[in-house]
């Protein structure tokens, strides 16, 4: 009889502190959660704040403004500037499933050609312009610009790109290069083993002429060139090294955390281990001029000054 009394109790009990533990489990989830996001919202504001000091010390030297590469949400009161090889193309998704409206759907769904399905801000009255530059909320991010001009040189010279071998390729090839005559297509020159190096393409972007033909093309122009943060007032800087985060962190500020799933993070395969393998086709001279060339992208966003590269 007294075995039939404790059972009830003994289940009670076990309950009891079944429950407790879940709910202490819950609790530390719950606490951990609250300081990532904590961190996450640090971390913006620490960027927000080196940008307003880089650009109050060089105020003079950031004059220059477009709106080309910024694209509107009129539904969600979003501006976002693009930067190419800077994670674009996942963030135009999640601004065109918000275009769509709910019920949200995923962005890894939406696939065909992205990059002209949103309305730039460029194309809008400039009364407009400025009430929205004011109102809305402005994000961008950013990248260690050594790794994007690497990446933009994969994409564009590496890989079959017809395009981009018509418009630099060729002009490449002939100036830095050693070839007089190159190829017409980039099928051809690939076909009788001729590649555009590294080198050729760092050669480019360090010859004067460049830059007086025209201005830097946008894969390899400048970031604060493409977004002007000394010009807008960002709430957002994410980092594609943090893309994951910051783009939770931009879908808590629109309260929309729930609603939308944040596209699966670009694997980079350009660490920052394998840089100095890239360089070390560049002279120590060349490497020195191309930091000068981006330099305010890597103090304006916080990036490292790559010294191992540097110093001779």
């Amino acid at each position: 009889m007294g075995a039939c009394r404790l059972l009830p109790r003994l289940l009670s009990y076990g309950f009891f502190i079944s429950s407790f533990i879940s709910m202490l489990s819950f609790y530390g989830w719950d606490m951990s959660q609250r300081l990532r996001e904590k961190r996450i919202h640090q971390e913006n504001e620490d960027r927000m704040k080196l940008i307003n000091e880089m650009c109050h010390l060089e105020k003079k030297t950031f004059l220059e403004q477009s709106y080309h590469n910024l694209l509107v949400d009129d539904t969600h009161g979003l501006i976002y500037c693009y930067i190419p090889k800077v994670a674009c193309t996942n963030l135009k998704r999640i601004m065109i499933v918000l275009k769509k409206g709910e019920p949200y759907g995923n962005p890894n769904n939406i696939t065909g050609d992205i990059h002209d399905r949103l309305l730039r801000l460029e194309h809008l009255p400039t009364k407009e312009i400025k009430v929205k530059l004011k109102h809305y909320t402005k994000f961008m991010f950013s990248r260690d610009p050594f790794i994007r001009l690497i990446s933009a040189y994969r994409n564009k010279f590496e890989e079959l790109n017809e395009p981009f071998y018509k418009d630099y390729g060729r002009d490449i090839l002939r100036l830095y290069g050693k070839h007089l005559n190159p190829p017409k297509t980039m099928k051809e020159a690939l076909a009788s083993g001729i590649r555009i190096s590294f080198y050729n393409f760092i050669q480019y972007l360090l010859d004067p002429r460049t830059e007086q033909r025209n201005p830097f093309e946008p894969h390899w122009r400048q970031m604060h060139r493409l977004c002007h943060p000394c010009l807008i007032q960002y709430d957002l800087i994410g980092h594609q090294e943090t893309m994951q985060e910051d783009t939770e962190h931009l879908l808590k500020i629109l309260k929309l955390q729930d609603d939308i799933k944040v596209p699966s993070a670009y694997v980079n395969v350009t660490t920052n281990d394998s840089v100095m393998k890239w360089f070390k086709t560049v002279p120590l001279e060349d490497r020195r001029k191309l930091y000068k060339i981006y330099e305010k992208d890597f103090k304006l966003f916080g990036y490292r000054k790559p010294d191992e590269l540097l110093k001779g």
